[in-house]
């Protein structure tokens, strides 16, 4: 079964692939990313929450685009995972393996034969 992970946290400047230290930033990454790779269906990091576009939709009523993110909060997400496991205890273990430094990681169940 699939899950989609979801990566929340706090943003905070982060090296590019030219700076010093990015190796050292990434190297957890690419420890999970190899330590998980049988599982790991897709996966990418977002661009910061002040390049999100939002359509704000309600009942019956008009779509809204605003620029940001809809929720109004410190934690935003900022990644995501898409791993094939048996179970949610397997979805789970290797979650607990992301080296999200603070913020939370959310796990959810992706439904059989809705992909587009």
């Amino acid at each position: 079964m699939q899950y989609m992970v979801l990566l929340f946290g706090e943003e905070y400047p982060e090296p590019g692939p030219e700076d010093p230290g990015f190796e050292e930033y990434m190297a957890p990454w690419a420890a999970f990313s190899e330590a998980h790779e049988a599982v790991i269906v897709a996966g990418n990091a977002l661009a910061p929450s002040s390049t999100a576009t939002t359509i704000r939709r309600v009942a019956e009523g008009q779509d809204t685009i605003v620029d940001g993110p809809f929720a109004e909060t410190k934690e935003v997400l900022g990644g995501y995972y898409i791993i094939d496991v048996p179970d949610l205890d397997a979805a789970l273990a290797v979650a607990r393996d992301i080296p999200l430094p603070a913020g939370s990681i959310e796990v959810r169940p992706l439904p059989e034969g809705l992909a587009v």
